[in-house]
């Protein structure tokens, strides 16, 4: 086992480019996700660190050891592929023994005729067979040993991947994708697989991945990446709930944090469209600014707050996303409430019901001009009354 330290990782291809100067530390057993939009670099990363691609500039360790100039046969990496990229010819068994075979194997002892009568090689092959079913014993595929990949489901196919990748007893595991060809269903229980394996492991897996939720739910860290830069490494918690930065914010979370003006007074107090919000920034006092808040950090009030009209109503069964729209924003605020065990929910929210808005001032995320996050404290006592009162009072 091994982490993995990248500093000053940039990439082009001709004029593009991909990465601009890329610095992580991924720690001896983690589970680290490079998560991010299609073409924002993270796939280019993943194969600069198994060398499959070279960097034009920075360096990276493995371990104890810089790799600049190591093949990628020589970097102690195992690397599972979108496509699987399985040999349609070969059993399972086969397919899984293929890195220990050529590892292990001279060309001679690789031969199918004479190969076994070679000194050694009967040796050889018995521990590699060996192998071959322990991996296929964690992966749950022992009873597919001799079936062909044609003979496989997708789910099935990507085990065998796995485990091919498994039997190399690699430094650390690179994954690009390798769930995206799966159904959701699929998906869902692949990620569970996954996770489970590096939790038995406790080997360092990099899991590339433009699905967020399999980011959130499988990662002790995410490297959220956008334009070949990264833009926050944290927690899922925290990226979620703390985002550095406003790209951070709108990209994780589904559906998408909602997005409000906000005004920040000389004194630090914070208002959301005429309202306070019982807290203050740090920094940035007396300038417009932008605060997100997640759609679980707003409710319906009796009381006075935000008036709109519902728009558009979500019921996925075991939550209900409201679309509110309000007098001054341009797009509708998405408002997640609870499900009412009738459904009596459903009925007077169709038709541009009018509902008034409050919101949980302790998840508000602020953000500056630039669309960095401002650090927000509570407000003094005084100034902590209640906001419906604060506004109209």
């Amino acid at each position: 086992m091994a982490g993995i330290e990248l500093e000053g990782i940039r990439k082009s291809f001709g004029p593009t480019a991909v990465l601009k100067g890329v610095s992580l530390a991924i720690a001896d057993g983690e589970f680290l996700s490079l998560v991010g939009p299609s073409g924002c670099g993270k796939s280019t990363l993943l194969r600069i660190i198994a060398g499959l691609e070279v960097q034009d500039a920075g360096r990276i360790r493995i371990g104890s050891r810089a790799v600049e100039g190591i093949a990628a046969s020589a970097r102690n990496l195992a690397m599972v592929f979108q496509s699987y990229a399985l040999y349609p010819h070969l059993t399972v068994a086969e397919n899984i023994a293929v890195p220990l075979r050529m590892r292990r194997l001279s060309g001679l002892q690789r031969l199918p005729l004479v190969g076994g009568l070679l000194p050694g090689s009967r040796r050889e092959r018995a521990a590699i067979d060996a192998a071959v079913r322990s991996a296929a014993e964690i992966l749950d595929i022992g009873h597919l040993l001799q079936r062909k990949p044609a003979q496989l489901s997708g789910g099935q196919r990507q085990r065998v991947a796995v485990g091919r990748a498994l039997v190399r007893e690699p430094e650390a595991f690179l994954l690009d994708e390798p769930l995206s060809n799966l159904d959701a269903k699929l998906r869902v229980h692949m990620r569970s697989e996954i996770a489970g394996l590096h939790r038995r492991l406790a080997t360092t897996f990099v899991y590339v991945t433009h699905d967020q939720a399999e980011a959130m739910t499988m990662s002790d860290r995410i490297a959220v990446m956008l334009d070949g830069e990264l833009l926050q490494v944290a927690t899922p918690h925290e990226v979620y709930h703390r985002p550095a930065d406003r790209r951070v914010a709108e990209f994780i979370g589904s559906p998408k944090i909602n997005l409000l003006p906000a005004a920040i007074g000389g004194d630090g107090a914070v208002t959301l469209l005429g309202l306070p919000t019982g807290r203050v920034a740090l920094e940035g006092q007396g300038q417009a600014a932008l605060a997100g808040l997640r759609p679980e950090a707003l409710h319906e009030t009796r009381g006075r707050g935000l008036a709109g009209r519902v728009v558009h109503l979500e019921n996925l069964g075991s939550e209900i996303f409201l679309h509110v729209a309000v007098e001054g924003l341009e797009a509708p605020l998405v408002v997640r409430r609870e499900p009412e065990p009738d459904g009596s929910h459903a009925a007077p929210r169709l038709a541009d019901g009018p509902v008034t808005l409050d919101f949980d001032a302790r998840r508000l995320v602020l953000f500056d001009r630039q669309g960095r996050a401002l650090p927000l404290r509570a407000a003094p006592r005084q100034d902590a009354r209640p906001r419906a009162e604060a506004a109209h009072g």
